[in-house]
């Protein structure tokens, strides 16, 4: 919407609100496809909570925290490095579309295959093995979702990439509902997951096909045929994705490693207390990852080479924007979550009030967090962005190892907030050096009329 306003001064006022009307159905999509994906996986958590005992479905989600921390390693930073490949060079970067899909069709398989060895190794202990086996196509349909997520905001097709959103959420909520039903142990509530898995794969392909012929259109650059290019070179594409990998595997560290912590060091138990309300975090973490990595980060991209206004509005209104949303969801989460956590989890799970009450102050600092860091991406500075999440994990790392065996599960939740702090501070303070530097911010008035005119 803000480029659209600054683009040309020669637009009717006709085809800016048409503009308007188009960003606003974008993001409307958006927003209705991740608040059924919202809906749709708590609902899958708390049917599996009721439904398994308490032991595994801490076994169960001390796994999959497992695999999601792997996804990283797997999806190798491609996703987001598209979004910046071709936020600045448009059609040329269909060059590096083939390499990095064999990029990262390699390291999944080598995950997977580490996984399922693993399981086989430990089946001593049959139950851990099994999940770990079962679980590991996971692994290949967050890579598949990931890519096939960039490629869809590369077209502009939010439509499809609101359902594609949607529907393994679908398939998981089934497969609780079935455990539900017919009793099923957790064992056969991963192979279900992992049958989703497969059919997000093929799902994925479809969407990826267009980009690795590179027949796709781009939103936001003209069509024009694609220049002959030479392929990059594989340590190229590696130096390029390296810092994005790392960016994405601190997230995921901070997100999952409480509950793998506290599975391995506590009990499956403490880790069923923890998942929980991380559970809620995670769903409502992806309201700023729709706003930011979903929809407005290509758009960064292009606006930080040709339109210097509309990043130093995005630095101003979009996070404190976010902060105060979040402050305002952290204190609705706080406050409910004392009666709706043993409502409806079921009282087993009471232990888990106080940690999430805990977790309520970190909403707000992921919200600004998360609208900082998208501008130092955006911005050239995605080297100093990582290195931060960098120190972030260490402090993650350090106060899980002592908060944890001194407080338990709750210990791990305060970890949480500390390294959220780190990062707002350490992001915001870069930003306002090396984004904003010496401009002059846009006043509220200003903001406000920019947005009226578009």
């Amino acid at each position: 919407m803000i480029e659209t306003d600054l683009r040309s001064s020669t637009a009717t006022p006709r085809r800016s609100g048409s503009g308007m009307a188009r960003r606003l159905r974008q993001l409307g999509m958006l927003g209705v496809s991740q608040a059924g994906v919202t809906l749709t996986a708590f609902v899958t958590q708390v049917l599996l909570a009721r439904s398994l005992p308490q032991a595994q479905f801490g076994a169960f989600m001390s796994v999959m925290s497992l695999v999601t921390l792997a996804a990283p390693l797997a999806t190798f930073g491609v996703a987001d490095f598209w979004l910046q490949r071709f936020g600045r060079e448009g059609p040329r970067a269909f060059r590096w579309v083939r390499p990095s899909i064999v990029l990262v069709a390699v390291s999944s398989g080598l995950l997977v295959a580490a996984l399922v060895g693993w399981g086989l190794v430990e089946l001593d202990e049959p139950a851990d093995a099994g999940l770990r086996i079962a679980l590991a196509p996971i692994i290949l349909s967050l890579v598949a979702m990931a890519l096939s997520g960039a490629a869809l905001q590369l077209r502009g097709a939010y439509g499809q990439l609101a359902a594609l959103q949607l529907a393994p959420q679908v398939g998981r909520l089934l497969v609780a509902l079935l455990t539900g039903i017919l009793g099923l142990s957790a064992l056969m509530v991963a192979l279900g997951y992992a049958l989703v898995a497969v059919v997000t794969v093929v799902m994925s392909v479809l969407v990826i096909a267009p980009f690795w012929h590179g027949r796709a259109t781009l939103e936001g650059h003209p069509p024009a045929p694609r220049p002959s290019t030479r392929r990059p070179r594989v340590d190229h594409l590696v130096a390029g994705t390296g810092l994005f990998l790392l960016g994405s595997l601190f997230y995921q560290l901070g997100m999952n490693l409480g509950v793998v912590t506290s599975a391995e060091f506590l009990s499956p138990e403490d880790a069923a207390v923890l998942a929980v309300p991380m559970t809620l975090l995670t769903a409502i973490y992806l309201l700023p990852r729709i706003v930011y990595q979903q929809y407005f980060l290509a758009k960064l991209h292009r606006w930080s080479r040709s339109n210097r206004n509309a990043v130093l509005i995005a630095y101003r209104a979009g996070t404190i924007g976010m902060i105060g949303l979040g402050v305002l969801l952290g204190v609705v989460v706080a406050v409910a979550g004392r009666f709706a956590i043993p409502l409806i989890f079921g009282s087993q799970y009471r232990a888990s009030v106080p940690v999430m009450a805990v977790l309520a102050i970190a909403i707000p600092l992921r919200f600004g967090a998360a609208s900082v860091e998208s501008l130092l991406t955006s911005n050239g500075l995605v080297r100093q962005k990582v290195l931060y999440q960098g120190l972030g994990s260490l402090a993650f790392l350090a106060a899980l190892a002592t908060a944890i065996p001194l407080f338990g599960a709750a210990g791990a939740a305060w970890a949480t907030v500390l390294s959220e702090a780190i990062l707002l501070t350490l992001f915001w303070a870069k930003a306002k050096r090396k984004v904003v530097a010496d401009a002059e911010l846009p006043s509220w008035a200003e903001i406000r009329r920019t947005f009226a005119r578009s």
